[in-house]
Parts: C-alpha cells; sequence; structure tokens
C-alpha cells in the first residue's frame, strides 16, 4: 500500500502527540461530526459578539478545499481537503489551538479522480478523532489512519477492494465511530454498503449492502435500551442497524426529502428527521410532514420498530440537520426561517427568520444556540420556547470572494460565494471552517 507524505511543514512541538496519544477524550475536544457532548447545558460561550476584527483569535488558509468539519484532541485541530483540477489530491492538516500554525500536512493520492466542481462533494466525509489518532474517509475512496503527529498507522483503497465509486454529486457521509470500530457508509449508485472496520488494524469487521437510494446524510449512532443502533438516512427510509454485526433491525418508510439532513438523537430511543423541500414543490405543508420525531421500540419478541412521535406542520430543513435542546427541536429551512417546536408535542412555539440557510448543524452551548449561516453569519439565540435573538455575527467580511489555489471547473465556493460548513466548540474556543479557511473565535488571553 502507499504510505502517506508529510509535507515539509515546521513540526515543533510534535512530541505531545505521542504524550496525549493514551489519554481519553474530554469535553474540551470535539471528535467527529455532530459532536456535541462539549455543548452539554452548563458550560458557557466564549463569547457571544465577535466579527473579522474583534474577538477573532486567529484564521488560517486551508490549502486545497473541503466541506468537512474540523474536529479536535488536545489543542490540536485536525481539518481534511482536497485539490486538483480532476481532485487528484487528498489533504490532512494539523493546526494549533491557540495560534493556527500549522503543525503538520499529510498528502494522499486520491484513490478516484472526478472534476473539481461545486456540483460534487469536495473533501466532505468529516474524520473522527480518538485517543491512538485520526481517521479520515475521502469520497474517492481513500481510508486510513494517522497517529496525532502525523505518522500513518494504516491505509486502505475502497475502490481497489470493492470497485469505483459512483454516486450523483459525490458522497459526503461523514465517519461515525464507537470504541472500537468505525463505520464508513458508500451510498452509491451500483451495489452501495456499509463497512465496519477495526479501528486498531483497519480491517473489516463486517460488510453489509447499503440502503439502494440517494442520500448525503451520515452515519449516526443512537442510544437504544441501553445499547446502540446505527441510523442511515436515505430517500424514502431511515434504517437501523446492529453496530456490532449489520444485521438490519428496523426500517422506517414513507418518508421524502430526507438525503441531506442527518438524523440527530433526541434522547435514549429517539431522534430527529429532518427532510427538504424538493425543487418545484411550493406545498411546505406536505414536505413538513417527514420533518419530525421518531422514536425506537422493542417488541414483546425481542424485534425493533420504530415510528413516529409527533410531525411538522410548517417545519422544513435544508443540509443543515434539526436540533434538540433543552425541551425544543429547532428547523432551519431552506429561506433561513427557524422554528422552534416543543420537543414532547410538536406544537410550534416560533418562527423566526435567521441572516441565511445552514449547511452546517446548529451548535447549543449553556443557554444558548449558534446557528451558522451558509454565508458566514451566525446568529446566536437563547434556548426556550421564545425566540430572543442575542447577536448576529459576521465570521468573514461580506465582501469577502475565495480564490481557491486549483480551478474548481463549472463553479467555486457554494453556489456564488463561500460557504460556512460547520462549527465546532474545542476548549472554549470556536472554531469556523469554510472551503478555504479556518477561523477561531474567542477571548484574547484565554
Amino acid at each position: 500500500m502507499n504510505c502517506p507524505r508529510i509535507a515539509n511543514y515546521p513540526l515543533a512541538a510534535l512530541w505531545l502527540g505521542s504524550l496525549l496519544a493514551g489519554q481519553l477524550a474530554s469535553a474540551a475536544d470535539w471528535t467527529r461530526f455532530q459532536d456535541l457532548k462539549a455543548t452539554a447545558a452548563g458550560v458557557a460561550l466564549p463569547t457571544t459578539d465577535w466579527s473579522p476584527t474583534e474577538n477573532q483569535l486567529w484564521s488560517t488558509e486551508i490549502h486545497g478545499y473541503g466541506q468537512s468539519s474540523p474536529v479536535t484532541w488536545h489543542g490540536r485541530v485536525f481539518v481534511t481537503s482536497i485539490s486538483g483540477p480532476n481532485k487528484e489530491h487528498c489533504h490532512i492538516s494539523s493546526y494549533d489551538l491557540k495560534n493556527g500554525e500549522k503543525q503538520w500536512q499529510v498528502d494522499v493520492d486520491s484513490a478516484t479522480q472526478a472534476e473539481n466542481t461545486n456540483y460534487i462533494s469536495r473533501g466532505a466525509p468529516t474524520p473522527v478523532v480518538d485517543a491512538e489518532g485520526l481517521y479520515c474517509f475521502f469520497e474517492g475512496g481513500n481510508l486510513l489512519s494517522l497517529t496525532h503527529d502525523g505518522k500513518p498507522r494504516w491505509e486502505r483503497n475502497l475502490v481497489e477492494e470493492f470497485g469505483k465509486i459512483g454516486a450523483r454529486h459525490g458522497l459526503s457521509a461523514s465517519l461515525e465511530q464507537n470504541d472500537d470500530q468505525l463505520f464508513v457508509w458508500v451510498e452509491r449508485e451500483s451495489d452501495p454498503y456499509v463497512l465496519s472496520v477495526d479501528k486498531a488494524t483497519g480491517k473489516d469487521v463486517w460488510k453489509v449492502p447499503g440502503v439502494g437510494a440517494t442520500s448525503w446524510a451520515s452515519p449516526r449512532l443512537l442510544p437504544v435500551d441501553g445499547g446502540q443502533h446505527l441510523i442511515l438516512s436515505a430517500v424514502g427510509s431511515i434504517t437501523g442497524l446492529d453496530p456490532a454485526t449489520g444485521q438490519t433491525l428496523w426500517k422506517l418508510e414513507g418518508i421524502s426529502g430526507n438525503s441531506s439532513p442527518t438524523p440527530v438523537p433526541a434522547g435514549p430511543n429517539r431522534f430527529l428527521i429532518g427532510a427538504t423541500v424538493g425543487r418545484g414543490e411550493s406545498d411546505n405543508g406536505k414536505a413538513a410532514d417527514s420533518n419530525g420525531l421518531a422514536r425506537v421500540q422493542k417488541n414483546d419478541d425481542g424485534t425493533y420498530q420504530a415510528e413516529y412521535v409527533w410531525r411538522a406542520k410548517r417545519a422544513t430543513s435544508s443540509f443543515g440537520s434539526p436540533m434538540a435542546y433543552q425541551g425544543m427541536a429547532y428547523f432551519v429551512n431552506a429561506t433561513g426561517v427557524l422554528y422552534g417546536l416543543d420537543l414532547e408535542t410538536g406544537e410550534e412555539r416560533f418562527s423566526q427568520r435567521l441572516a441565511d440557510s445552514m449547511w452546517a448543524t446548529p451548535i447549543p452551548v449553556g443557554d444558548r444556540i449558534l446557528f451558522c449561516g451558509k454565508g458566514g453569519t451566525v446568529s446566536v439565540i437563547a434556548s426556550g420556547p421564545e425566540f430572543s435573538k442575542i447577536a448576529e455575527n459576521a465570521t468573514w467580511p461580506v465582501e469577502a470572494t475565495e480564490a481557491p489555489a486549483e480551478p474548481q471547473g463549472r463553479g467555486r465556493g457554494g453556489f456564488g460565494g463561500p460557504v460556512l460548513y460547520a462549527g465546532a466548540l474545542a476548549d472554549n474556543r470556536l472554531l469556523f471552517r469554510r472551503g478555504d479557511r479556518l477561523y477561531c473565535v474567542g477571548q484574547a488571553g484565554e
């Protein structure tokens, strides 16, 4: 196999990686897509107000372009990206959380080349990190693990093993993990599959067929009856798998518009479903019928079934997933309207327009919730049944335009401009990722 290579960047203080490798994740770490453990009640925001010139601790350029979320481990920030006219190169970079200094970069030849355009996913799957290292997946079929200081652990080429990856608009499913396994979802047009991989060795634990429907959502582990189910959302249905074996445990059908939002756990046995209004559809009420709260129940014979607890009347989603927090469910639609619904009953408590629609999942912190508008403006509201806007903050200047180093095919940025793809909270700092830059917000001196 081809080992990754580390680009020529200063490796100052990289000995910390081996020192920290045996430590457990803390609430200060953001270790995966939608890692909300760091946002528990009682945690305070580092600041509610910032701008390109106020409370922005640093920003740094990312090599190439990517749509994944940053992940962190004990003062390190890891991001993935791609570059080249045909996405020939995959990149994994590490930055110092305190000052944004680049610590190392690993470059890997892509297992699949495809035109570098905003119509196809570009470095979209978010990696995961744990005490042993970093695990990365690229839409071209590269799956690999590195130590915290960028040294190779194992690497696989899923195209060589399981055939080419062809998916409309590409793959964007992020990795999911438990203590011992990685979960990789390749929902391609032909012969889709779900793969469980041993984190220590990179070898298969199990491989089962995928859903067989369009999806850009990510697999998510849901706590169920003291254990966990792996849930997959693809157009028309949501499926629950046994993480230990890959066996299908239940399937909730009759859903529409659920190709992009990832189901979000809302407590044991329950999850929120996000769904979007399709092109040319004007009946938001019909689309809202697929947005709602579902629960998984165990039958007397030991089997499981899933069903809706309630369905929304008006609320719909966009690319971003909904959020359950402190007794409320939050949905942001394609025009930037935020709907706040009672989590138990689905009763609509308010609807208010935010600065923009969202590609990112909301971030709840203490008694505040951050809504990361795709154009870079982050709205901060108070959690609860009444709408109260605390602040509205621009992450980069409004007139900013991306200037990627590599050609971007038929378009660049997010259909006309830079896009805020993800936000994260780590060690009392906020991180925001757009295609070509990483931003860090907080109070100076902390």
